[in-house]
């Protein structure tokens, strides 16, 4: 069985803790608090890969952290972009593996595929315009959320040259929900992804770290989806 190591128990660790059995995943530590990245520091248990659900500001603490140990991450967080290049620049320094998603819920990047062919139809068309709500619990804090975020990127490597109004929603305990739109002069076409129970998040973050422990470089959700070997611009698979 993979070896896991949690980081992070909140909602969603502890999603992961629970399914870990039911994915391939034998949970070697759990790392929770403000002192992630130290607590990673002083680990003494043996592990293949973790799994990273805290808040922004600590993912690349714990990616220092965890490159320093030669531990492979798969991270959950959003809202850290702006942080990705040192993140990356840390990582292949060390030869770790990892993969981060804005979103490991296999429907959504079913999801986003279709969004990509209907921007990709309506981009030639400048009397159409595109817009993307998303709703989500109201603890998220990052508005737009990530995945939104990923949607807006989709339809513009797609070829959408225009703007996209975006608009977000928080409340109550609604795992998460995202619409994309377009209205030309007389027809409207409207894509939603609505997620039931957070446990879809957590079983695809398991199955993407039982598949990144192994591998080096840095990786997309596409090629954990498509099966690739290689990473985007990065190393090769370790020989284990």
């Amino acid at each position: 069985m993979t070896k896991l190591l949690i980081v992070g128990h909140g909602r969603m660790g502890r999603l992961v803790e629970s399914l870990a059995a039911d994915h391939g995943c034998e949970v070697a530590a759990v790392i929770d608090g403000p002192d992630g990245a130290s607590a990673i520091a002083r680990l003494t248990e043996p592990v293949d890969v973790a799994i990273e659900f805290t808040v922004a500001v600590a993912v690349l603490p714990h990616v220092r952290a965890l490159a320093a140990r030669g531990i492979s991450v798969v991270i959950g967080t959003t809202g850290w972009q702006a942080d990705e290049a040192e993140a990356r620049s840390a990582a292949a320094a060390a030869g770790i593996g990892v993969l981060a998603a804005s979103n490991f819920s296999i429907g959504l990047h079913v999801f986003r595929r279709a969004v990509e062919t209907a921007a990709a139809g309506f981009a030639a068309d400048p009397a159409v315009d595109g817009w993307i709500h998303e709703v989500h619990h109201r603890m998220k804090k990052d508005a737009p959320s990530g995945t939104a975020l990923t949607l807006r990127a989709t339809m513009e490597a797609s070829g959408w040259d225009r703007a996209v109004d975006m608009s977000s929603a928080r409340a109550g305990a609604i795992p998460g929900t995202h619409t994309v739109g377009f209205d030309g002069p007389s027809e409207t076409v409207e894509l939603t992804h609505r997620v039931r129970d957070r446990a879809v998040f957590a079983r695809g973050a398991l199955d993407a770290a039982r598949w990144l422990a192994g591998r080096t470089g840095w990786y997309a959700i596409d090629d954990f989806l498509d099966g690739r070997g290689t990473a985007t611009g990065l190393a090769e698979e370790k020989t284990r």
